[in-house]
């Protein structure tokens, strides 16, 4: 939690939660929630994480972070394909998420992934005030129906 908590901080895009609320997140009690971490070093530092809760049938992307000094060597999409393949494990049906316009590398990522924008929400984000661009993949495309 406290890698988690240390990334995030120091990247402004990231959902910036308390460590409590990370803890939270991942309790007994709490609906469904995977989260993957990427280390940098045997050392333990993490490179990014994603954490992602699951609403039968869909997924929601509730965060993915990137130390900066990592970014542009795969690790988000390492993560990303990490996740999707998961989801599509436990028989998902579609992952949602919502990203600040102003995300275009986010963006970019999401759109390499096959994710399509759906829709918009006004002046969702504050500090800046900015509005989120919403997205969903739909993990049943190429199934087999059995």
């Amino acid at each position: 939690m406290p890698e988690m908590t240390r990334l995030e901080r120091a990247c402004p895009t990231a959902a910036h939660w308390t460590e409590q609320q990370y803890r939270d997140l991942l309790a007994e009690k709490a609906p469904t929630r995977v989260a993957f971490v990427a280390q940098k070093d045997q050392a333990g530092e993490a490179a990014g994480f994603l954490i992602a809760r699951h609403l039968p049938p869909e997924w929601e992307l509730e965060n993915i972070v990137v130390a900066a000094e990592c970014r542009r060597n795969g690790i988000g999409t390492g993560l990303m394909q990490a996740f999707l393949a998961h989801a599509k494990q436990m028989q998902g049906e579609s992952v949602l998420l919502e990203v600040r316009e102003s995300n275009s590398a986010a963006r970019a990522l999401y759109e390499r992934l096959g994710f399509q924008q759906t829709g918009r929400r006004k002046s969702y984000y504050s500090a800046p005030l900015e509005d989120a661009v919403l997205y969903s993949k739909n993990l049943r495309e190429g199934r087999n129906s059995a």
